[in-house]
């Protein structure tokens, strides 16, 4: 097997030349199912003090009208930001899920490092999401061809 080749793509595309146009929830559930993996990664490796930085990780669906494409994204609730943004007493404001994600300066000139979270989620499960997504989107193609008779 190639490096870069996807265990069960050949399937996935034959299935969609079946169909002839993929259908959107086809494409939907395929790009849940990815998501979903990266989502529970990333509030499972998040940090810990009072838990308001695992509870604020959510998993949005983009809106976007193009057919065919559907795009989740795992991001902070903006409902929780006057939890997150803090404003030190020089007036200067700091935002605490980036702080824990990308690190930070310390008074006296050292950077403390981030744990990388988000970015973690996707790039430490990108084989296991590409194949999630591609037997889910066999499985919901076969679904539809089975429903068109």
């Amino acid at each position: 097997m190639a490096r870069n080749e996807i265990v069960g793509m050949k399937e996935l595309e034959k299935a969609f030349k079946r169909l002839g146009k993929v259908p959107q929830t086809v494409a939907t559930k395929a790009a849940r199912s990815g998501a979903k993996i990266a989502f529970k990664d990333a509030k499972s490796n998040a940090p810990v003090d009072q838990g308001d930085l695992k509870s604020g990780i959510i998993m949005k669906p983009e809106r976007r009208v193009k057919v065919g494409k559907k795009v989740y994204d795992i991001m902070m609730d903006p409902a929780k930001n006057d939890i997150f943004v803090k404003i030190s007493k020089a007036g200067k404001r700091s935002y605490y899920p980036a702080s824990q994600e990308y690190g930070f300066m310390t008074v006296d000139g050292g950077y403390i490092p981030g744990y990388r979270f988000l970015r973690k989620s996707l790039t430490e499960n990108t084989r296991i999401i590409t194949q999630t997504m591609v037997n889910e989107g066999i499985k919901a193609a076969e679904k539809a061809l089975e429903a068109r008779g």
